[in-house]
């Protein structure tokens, strides 16, 4: 299995962000270049990191109308992403445009869209406050057969949702932020879990930000994770 570990570079500094994914490449299986960094340095960030050579998220978010979603899919594909994000509920449309343009960009050379389905900084008594009837179990399954449907190669949840997502499709990828290690504490996510327990419910990646990069020694974080895999049989 591939080593399951995408590092969320969340800074805004591009120097920083590089020189944490060199001193971690080889250890992981790829990184996450967040909004911020993308806001601060603009499109060229996920170049800076995908030219490492390792394959690197981007997790734009996009949500907009499909013919915006389609270019802004398009250029970030150009500038080296391998997966990009949407919001799911955005609709079919609007996941299909973003699959075409991401496609496109990539010279249809193994790109793929995520869509998330449900923040992990949410829960139920949220979803209701933002007008959606639905469980938050039922919204990520919705979610995922519609992505599923329009082309996503994958979705984003929350760990403990991952045997929903593959109940509805076994197809999709599960990419899961919510990560946390047993010893850490949950900061602004409410549904989180340990690497082990994602994996064992189904999780195909594992994003994982602030418990690697807020540590006084990343390399030693990251081998911590990947070792306690390793002795669990996980991967």
């Amino acid at each position: 299995m591939v080593n399951p570990i995408l590092v969320a570079l969340d800074t805004g500094d591009i120097g920083r962000a590089r020189d944490l994914a060199e001193r971690l490449l080889g250890r992981v299986g790829g990184f996450k270049v967040g909004l911020e960094l993308i806001m601060s340095e603009g499109p060229k960030a996920v170049t800076h990191i995908a030219e490492l050579g390792a394959p690197v998220f981007a997790d734009a978010k996009l949500h907009d109308i499909p013919n915006t979603v389609s270019r802004a899919a398009y250029e970030l594909a150009r500038h080296g992403a391998r997966w990009i994000t949407v919001h799911a509920s955005g609709g079919g449309e609007m996941i299909s445009a973003a699959v075409s343009g991401f496609d496109e960009g990539g010279g249809g050379q193994g790109v793929g869209v995520l869509a998330v389905t449900v923040l992990t900084s949410l829960d139920g008594e949220d979803l209701v406050a933002t007008g959606i009837g639905k469980s938050l179990d039922g919204q990520v399954e919705a979610l995922s057969i519609l992505a599923a449907k329009h082309g996503a190669e994958g979705v984003v949840c929350s760990p403990n949702e991952a045997p929903i997502v593959k109940k509805a499709s076994g197809e999709l990828l599960v990419v899961t932020p919510g990560i946390r290690l047993p010893s850490g504490n949950h900061d602004d996510q409410k549904r989180v879990t340990t690497p082990a327990n994602a994996l064992r419910n189904g999780a195909d990646w594992l994003v994982i930000g602030r418990a690697i990069t807020g540590s006084n020694d990343p390399v030693h974080a990251v081998d911590e994770i990947a070792n306690s895999l390793q002795s669990e049989s996980i991967i």
